[in-house]
């Protein structure tokens, strides 16, 4: 699997679009409110190339995951995601290896995509997540 995105927990969406636009040169690819998971999201990547990017999360309101994650540890990254197309049968790999996934089926992510996550205590301490192709 290859890295899809990192994503970072940030208080200020706009704010942190400038910072990385500024400091490194990324450009906005895409912008999207999920609001099942109460957060605003924009992913940043080099102009020049598809290669990886960056997810930024800002949350919307007080609850939700990012929003505890920004209250408990402040901004930074929040997680690393990678690409597979099977996030169904790579769900169920990982059950059956000892590592099972947060949720028991795939969901619904930004820009339309099967997602899910696996818990850092099976992942060395790091939140994964896994991103399928579109619904």
């Amino acid at each position: 699997m290859k890295i899809d995105h990192v994503g970072i927990a940030v208080p200020d969406l706009e704010e942190s679009i400038r910072l990385y636009e500024e400091t490194v040169g990324l450009v906005v690819t895409h912008r999207e409110e999920v609001s099942s998971q109460n957060v605003r999201v924009a992913f940043l990547g080099n102009p020049d190339t598809t290669g990886t990017e960056i997810e930024l999360l800002e949350p919307i309101g007080e609850d939700g995951a990012i929003a505890a994650f920004l209250a408990k540890r402040g901004p930074g990254m929040h997680h690393i995601a990678f690409h597979t197309e099977g996030v169904g049968t790579e769900m169920e790999r990982l059950k059956a290896s000892g590592r099972p996934p947060l949720e028991s089926a795939p969901r619904l992510g930004a820009r339309g995509h099967h997602v899910c996550f696996l818990h850092p205590k099976h992942c060395g301490g790091v939140l994964l997540e896994l991103v399928g192709g579109p619904l």
